[in-house]
C-alpha cells in the first residue's frame, strides 16, 4: 500500500505545470479608443456651439447698439418738430419787417435769433429739403395747388408755401408746395389743369393733411 501511494505521489509530481491563462487586453483597448473618439466628438460639438453662441451674442450686441443709437437720434424728433413752426414765424416776421420797412436794428435782431435757431437745428441733424425748381416727389412734398405754366416742365415745384425738413435721413416734415401743370389747350394735358402731379415712380400727389 505504501509503495502504491509513493508511486502515485511521484506520478503527480512528474506532471508538468500548466501556465496561467492571461485575459486578452484587445476588448479593453477597443473600448478605450471608442470612448476617446466619443469624447473628441463632444469637444468639437461644444466648441462649435460656443462659437455659434459667441457670434449670436456679437450680432445681438450690434443690433442693440444700433437700436439704442436710433432711439437716441429720433427721440428728439417730436421736440424738434414742435420748433419748426417757430422757425416759420421768424421767417414770416423777417419778410413782414422788410415789407413794412421796420428799423434796421429790429430786423437784424430777428434775423440773429432766426440764424441761431437754424444753427441749433443743424447741429441736431436737421436740414431743409431743397424743393424749389425740383421735380415733385411724393417722398418729400405735399402738393397744395397746381397751376398751369409753360415756362417750366410739368410737375415742377414752382413755389414753396411751407418748407420741409429732414432729420438725418428721415423726413421730419414734408414741404408744402405749388406744382406746375400743362397750360390749358396743351394737347398733352387734354385742355385740363386737373392733372395730378407724380413723382419719378409715378405715384400720385399727397393730399394735404395726410
Amino acid at each position: 500500500m505504501e509503495e502504491q501511494e509513493q508511486g502515485s505521489n511521484q506520478a503527480e509530481q512528474k506532471q508538468p505545470e500548466q501556465a496561467p491563462v492571461e485575459p486578452s487586453t484587445a476588448p479593453a483597448s477597443e473600448n478605450l479608443a471608442q470612448k476617446l473618439a466619443e469624447a473628441e466628438q463632444q469637444v468639437e460639438y461644444y466648441k462649435d456651439l460656443l462659437l455659434r453662441k459667441v457670434a449670436e451674442f456679437d450680432n445681438f450686441k450690434k443690433r442693440a447698439e444700433n437700436e439704442s443709437t436710433l432711439v437716441t437720434r429720433y427721440a428728439k424728433a417730436d421736440i424738434i418738430e414742435e420748433l419748426l413752426p417757430i422757425v416759420d414765424d421768424f421767417e414770416r416776421s423777417l419778410k413782414l419787417s422788410k415789407d413794412r420797412r421796420e428799423t434796421e436794428a429790429f430786423v437784424k435782431g430777428i434775423d440773429l435769433i432766426h440764424q441761431k435757431l437754424l444753427k441749433f437745428l443743424e447741429t441736431q441733424g436737421v436740414k431743409q429739403i431743397d424743393s424749389l425748381g425740383k421735380e415733385f416727389d411724393v417722398q418729400y412734398h405735399d402738393a397744395l395747388l397746381q397751376i398751369p405754366r409753360d415756362d417750366v416742365p410739368p410737375h415742377t415745384v414752382v413755389e414753396v408755401v411751407e418748407k420741409g425738413y429732414m432729420l438725418d435721413e428721415r423726413v421730419l416734415r414734408h414741404a408744402k408746395v405749388v406744382v406746375s401743370t400743362h397750360p390749358p389747350g396743351d394737347g398733352n394735358a387734354g385742355g385740363s389743369g386737373d392733372e395730378k402731379p407724380a413723382n419719378v415712380k409715378g405715384e400720385t400727389s399727397r393730399k394735404p393733411g395726410n
